[in-house]
């Protein structure tokens, strides 16, 4: 039997600022939102995951953004939305999306399981895998953005 004693979650984590375009993004809720509620990720390099997150995304839509501005529309919120869920538009919940997945592949591929028992060896190859899928649902959640269609290719 083993036991690792973890950090609780911090109580309060103050929101990122965005660029004024892009809507500033709360550690609590994306650490709710990606699962990582138990402590094990500390609140800075959440902090550093999702600024980088946030810079990734950015420069994927720098076009589409500058578009966006040249149309008079200040910010997400002003871009008109074909769908509205949760009272967040479509835009804003892509948005995110993609700034999740692209900070949880990073994490994952920083921070391999500590534990390398065999169990520990079984849940690393399980996680091998997880960046790859998460930086593809970042990419879809971008294309969404866009408008375009998401498309999947595999090499025979």
């Amino acid at each position: 039997m083993s036991f690792v004693a973890t950090t609780p979650k911090p109580a309060n984590e103050t929101t990122i600022d965005n660029d004024g375009f892009w809507p500033a993004v709360s550690p609590s809720d994306a650490r709710a939102a990606m699962r990582l509620d138990d402590g094990t990720v500390t609140a800075v390099r959440l902090r550093q995951a999702l600024i980088t997150a946030m810079l990734e995304v950015g420069r994927d839509l720098v076009d589409w953004t500058e578009a966006r501005l040249a149309e008079g529309h200040k910010t997400l919120d002003d871009v008109p939305s074909r769908t509205v869920i949760d009272g967040k538009s479509m835009l804003l919940h892509s948005y995110l999306q993609a700034v999740y997945c692209y900070a949880k592949a990073s994490l994952i591929e920083r921070m391999p399981d500590y534990d390398m028992s065999a169990a520990g060896q079984r849940k690393q190859e399980a996680l091998a895998d997880a960046p790859a899928d998460l930086r593809r649902d970042a990419l879809w959640a971008i294309s969404l953005i866009k408008g375009r269609a998401r498309t999947t290719v595999e090499l025979i």
